[in-house]
């Protein structure tokens, strides 16, 4: 059983950056793929970027690509997500996914682990 723990969420203006951090436990960090995705008010849940078990691949939704950098550190069990230029439509509470599959960690109802969710909000 892996437990996920996300931080570094927060109130930011709108051009501005935050770097949101997901620590793993209780199981092989490096035997997943962590998957940040993202859900605004009333809407569902949606991709935002993954990462290989090594590093060595990711992906990106179109509407952070560019802007946005997904990276981890096996050693210290942590994924993370460097977000630049940020927009008020980027304003959601955003979620760290972990699964063995690459396929599966981009799509929320296959990833078979959740943290608990970290706010971003971007004032305009």
């Amino acid at each position: 059983q892996v437990q996920l723990v996300e931080s570094g969420g927060g109130l930011v203006q709108a051009g501005g950056s935050l770097r949101l951090s997901c620590a793993a436990s209780g199981g092989t960090f490096s035997s997943y793929v962590m998957g940040w995705f993202r859900q605004a008010p009333g809407k569902e849940r949606n991709f935002v970027a993954r990462i290989a078990w090594r590093g060595e691949t990711t992906d990106y939704a179109d509407s952070v690509k560019g802007r946005s950098t997904i990276s981890r550190d096996n050693a210290k069990n942590t994924v993370y997500l460097q977000m630049n230029s940020l927009e008020p439509e980027d304003t959601a509470v955003y979620y760290c996914a972990a699964d063995v599959s690459w396929s599966a960690a981009r799509i929320p109802d296959r990833c078979d682990y959740w943290g608990q969710g970290t706010q971003v909000t971007v004032s305009s």
